[in-house]
């Protein structure tokens, strides 16, 4: 701490500069620098190294007018892919591409087109590093919080602040002073001038504590150098060079420069500090301080944490800059430190490596995941050596196994991963399909390795492995595929061809199968047909909502939420696990694999089942009954997504808690219900809510009734179920949300004795009436049937419970000479009325086809959406289910939950209509995107394609295989593998 006399006279020199300097002079030096102060728009398309995935907005300023050079922050330029636009303050906007950015300090290039900027009458900021100085008046220009334009003032306090600590896992800047100036920076002022009354750039703010006013700023000597080498090598070339390099020498070595107090009792010898204090300069107040080592580096065994530093190259130093001069200067050479350890004098030969060969500059990219060296960043940060296999982003394969990101992987099936090659060279010999062990290590638990199943991308969601790698010239980061044409994985997949049902293979149903629907065997033979399920969404559309499923029921909530779920499953009484396939409602698995794991007398649990993986051990407890006929009141989520309706379920006298799940049986065994979980959403206040899950019996009923028009092949669309190609009945749905009311409570809304005594005769259990709580939107009872409606009768016969209606319903399949509607009876208002309300005819298939463009997923509408009783008046239009991080609709806005409606003035009624629309728009072409969102408000906003990073695909659902297919609709020839 100063003395009062320092503090004094530091207030002093304050107060002499403070008034020697005019309003006047800093009103001329922003005029000045305002204009060449741009917001950079930014989005990492893909995570890398310390990186994430997203979009942000940070600030820039130029710094060479003539070659169109900006200068921000590294965390700004990333050190992975970007896509980037600066715009000035008159609002024109221009793209910007990287140009450098530091391997280790906070500061890097953007580059851009000078000729671009046809309105804005601008200058370059001058940096002026040695203008910095305790108790100087400046103020910082920047994009803080996101409002444009924001200057703020300070005065800086401290030249020699540590450089700041952000997170334990992520970048952090060190081997350099920081500046320190209470000027309250906050998000968006990153890249931001540090500016004099001049008008010169002394510092470039980095960051901010954010209990406090403090602002951190980045001393600008070393930017100078870069920006200097830079200018040489477009000078030497005439003109943009290929790459520009800029040489960094490292020893894999963190210093802290500590004073001389501490560095005494670091052993320092008297006469070391005596002669370091003669000849260096004047006030200098410590020494440069070992703090942690990379393992395996140059310095590894060699250097300790508590070594004080002395000399490199007979030179004193015992500050950042002088050490990196000498670094820099040094890449390929050996240099000489002495160092003192513990008081005892050392001298060590060390060999300067490139700084640069330790920062990852491609990446592999296989199912979702993003994987490359560890970088020196990440390996400083987690003592782990330069170069491993580092999971930059798990993605689908890797997270599906439970491999974390920022995980290490050390074997794959098998074989050492000592880097990116042995990892791509391990995958291209592997299948699609394959299950092989991985082992990962993690940096909190650096000294277990784990081992885990990964099951290779089985199917073609993602594009074949892709090997990016940065073009300095473009500042694009290019792809290619990773493994050769030949390799095992890119070979297709060997799908069989359907089977006929009347076929004799050994894949056709046995005729001792388990279709009828009231098994004989005893209880204690169940537990062989029981299955444990779990299901992992590949691509979330319809609303999904959770990761992943462990439940033996897995109804249709999860089946049609998980269009590409994939898995294995295990009977509960053998230890084989059978692969499982995309039918939707009911499991689709190997019938030769199934008979050979499951005994033809099973339940019929396998047969209502999602397959996935896991082994269990079951259980069976008794129960009774406290109600057969609940009715399912759950309401609607804030994302739309499947939930029970019109639906009756049982319920017990026993909580048994929302994981135990399975079946029900009556005491000879045979099956009632399935004991199933349901999903629903508990709001706490205006704006807070919580997903929980509840377990009911479904009765075996609601099962029977699809399952019997699959096995006797009522015409429909066809699947192949156990290898047999089978029919997927339609079902007659009459399209309205209903709820019971008591009989009671109908007589006080107006509904006469004698509708009340017939519907109590008919129904005397449940005594209840059906009500309308609202029509799906497009449905053919939408304009037909109004909120509240009692429905009393169809076709003359009392209505009292949801099963009535769908046995009518099944009735005009049945009829010969049916148009499809129901004669109906409601009670509106007070009166009786006679209404033909029409039906839809659904083929449960729910979601076959879904489009991934600008980084959303689109889809039209699913039933969720329109069970909220709205669509668009343009036509309906395309509904976007979900959106990536770092996408363009990310960076510009189109979030889920709204429909688009238009694209550049022509209408997408549908998905075949806007797949038309998009194929005709280019790369980097702008976008009028017109969009309704669910609470009807509409909107116009455009973005811009990035075909590099986000080719436009599909996903189709193709019935006669069970699979999906990925098609490219729109891509960069480069980013088609």
């Amino acid at each position: 701490m100063e003395s009062p006399a320092k503090e004094e006279a530091g207030g002093e020199l304050a107060m002499e500069i403070e008034s020697t300097v005019t309003a006047e002079d800093w009103r001329r030096a922003l005029a000045l620098v305002v204009p060449s102060v741009v917001v950079l728009r930014t989005t990492a398309p893909r995570a890398f190294d310390t990186e994430v995935a997203g979009a942000s907005y940070a600030t820039g300023f130029v710094v060479d007018k003539s070659r169109g050079i900006i200068l921000t922050n590294r965390h700004v330029v990333k050190p992975g892919p970007v896509v980037a636009e600066a715009m000035f303050v008159n609002r024109e906007e221009i793209p910007v591409y990287p140009l450098y950015r530091d391997p280790v300090h906070d500061f890097g290039f953007f580059r851009y087109d000078p000729g671009a900027i046809k309105f804005l009458k601008y200058d370059e900021i001058l940096l002026a590093p040695e203008a910095a100085s305790v108790g100087l008046e400046i103020r910082v220009v920047g994009n803080d919080s996101g409002e444009k334009v924001s200057i703020l003032a300070g005065t800086l306090a401290r030249l020699d602040r540590e450089a700041p600590y952000y997170k334990k896992d992520g970048y952090n800047d060190f081997n350099t002073f920081y500046m320190q100036a209470a000027s309250g920076t906050k998000g968006g002022s990153s890249g931001s001038p540090v500016v004099d009354c001049q008008g010169r750039a002394v510092a470039l703010n980095a960051g901010s504590k954010s209990s406090s006013a403090s602002a951190f700023f980045l001393p600008l000597e070393r930017v100078v150098r870069a920006l200097n080498l830079i200018r040489d090598s477009w000078e030497a070339f005439g003109s943009k060079p290929e790459s520009d390099y800029i040489p960094r020498g490292t020893l894999q070595v963190t210093f802290q420069h500590k004073g001389f107090e501490e560095t005494r009792r670091l052993g320092l010898r008297n006469e070391t500090e005596q002669m370091v204090r003669l000849v260096s300069p004047s006030g200098e107040t410590g020494m440069l301080v070992v703090d942690s080592v990379v393992p395996e580096g140059p310095a590894h065994k060699h250097l300790e944490p508590g070594d004080v530093l002395v000399r490199m190259n007979d030179e004193v130093v015992t500050q950042f800059l002088a050490m990196e001069t000498l670094l820099d200067d040094s890449v390929g050479k050996e240099i000489d430190l002495q160092i003192e350890r513990g008081g005892t004098p050392l001298t060590v030969k060390l060999e300067v490596e490139d700084l640069h060969s330790i920062t990852p500059n491609h990446f592999l990219e296989v199912s979702g995941a993003v994987i490359h060296p560890l970088s020196y960043q990440q390996a400083r940060n987690f003592r782990f050596k330069c170069g491993l296999v580092y999971v930059a982003e798990a993605g689908y394969m890797l997270s599906r196994a439970s491999v974390p990101r920022h995980a290490i992987i050390k074997k794959l099936a098998g074989e050492d991963i000592e880097n990116l090659g042995d990892l791509i060279a391990c995958i291209s010999k592997l299948s699609r399909g394959a299950r092989v062990p991985l082992e990962y290590v993690k940096y909190t638990d650096r000294y277990r390795n784990k081992s885990v199943l990964v099951t290779i991308d089985r199917h073609e969601w993602y594009a074949p492995p892709q090997l990016y790698t940065r073009n300095d010239a473009t500042g694009l980061w290019t792809a290619k595929s990773a493994i050769p044409p030949e390799s095992p994985f890119i070979a297709s997949a060997h799908h069989a061809g359907p089977i006929d049902a009347n076929s004799n293979s050994v894949s056709s149903l046995p005729e001792s199968s388990p279709m009828d629907l009231k098994c004989q065997h005893e209880s204690e033979n169940l537990t062989d047909g029981c299955i444990k399920t779990q299901t992992d969404d590949e691509i979330n559309v319809d609303g999904s909502h959770s990761s992943e499923d462990s439940l033996v029921e897995k109804k249709r909530r999860r089946v049609d939420e998980e269009i590409a779920a994939e898995g294995t499953i295990s009977s509960s009484g053998d230890l084989d696990e059978i692969k499982g396939g995309g039918l939707r409602h009911l499991s689709s698995v190997d019938g030769s694999d199934l008979a050979r794991t499951i005994s033809s007398n099973a339940s019929l649990a396998e047969q209502v089942i999602e397959p996935a993986l896991v082994m269990f051990e079951a259980t069976s407890r008794k129960s009774i009954i406290t109600n057969p006929c609940t009715a399912v009141n759950i309401g609607s989520a804030d994302c739309p997504r499947y939930r029970a309706i019109n639906m009756e379920v049982i319920e017990l006298d026993t909580d048994f808690g929302s994981a135990f799940s399975g079946i029900l049986t009556d005491e000879q065994g045979r099956v009632q219900a399935l004991w199933a979980s349901f999903s629903t959403q508990l709001k706490y206040g205006c704006s807070s809510s919580e997903d929980h899950q509840f377990v009911r019996g479904i009765p075996i009923y609601a099962i029977s009734q699809v399952l019997e028009k699959i096995i006797s092949g009522t015409p429909g669309p066809f699947r192949i179920i156990n290898g047999v190609r089978r029919p997927i009945p339609f079902i007659r749905l009459l399209e309205v949300e209903l709820y019971p009311t008591l009989l009671s409570k109908a007589r006080s809304y107006g509904l006469s004795d004698s509708w009340v005594q017939a519907l109590a005769k008919k129904d005397p259990v449940r005594r209840q009436v059906l009500r309308v709580k609202g029509c799906l939107a497009g449905s053919k009872a939408e304009n037909l049937l109004e909120q509240g409606d009692m429905i009393l009768a169809i076709n003359k016969e009392p209505i009292t419970c949801f099963l009535d209606i769908e046995n009518a319903c099944q009735k005009l399949d049945q009829s010969v000479d049916s148009d499809g509607v129901l004669n109906m009876t409601i009670f509106r208002q007070g009166k009786e009325i006679d209404l033909i309300v029409g039906t839809d005819v659904r083929d449960g298939n729910g979601t076959t086809r879904m489009v991934n463009w600008c980084g959303c997923i689109i889809q039209d509408p699913h039933s969720a959406v329109r069970a909220l009783g709205f669509l668009p008046e343009e036509g309906h239009g395309v509904y976007v289910a979900r959106w990536c991080h770092g996408s363009p609709v990310h960076r510009y806005g189109l979030y889920a939950l709204q429909w688009i409606v238009e694209v550049n003035g022509k209408p997408t009624p549908d998905l075949e209509t806007f797949i038309q629309v998009v194929k005709g728009l280019e790369n980097g072409e702008f976008v009028r995107v017109r969009t309704v969102h669910l609470n009807g408000k509409p909107r116009v906003l455009t973005l811009k394609q990035d075909l590099h990073y986000w080719p436009t695909w599909e996903l189709r659902f193709e019935p006669e295989t069970s699979t999906w297919k990925r098609g490219i609709i729109k891509a960069l020839q480069s980013t088609v593998a």
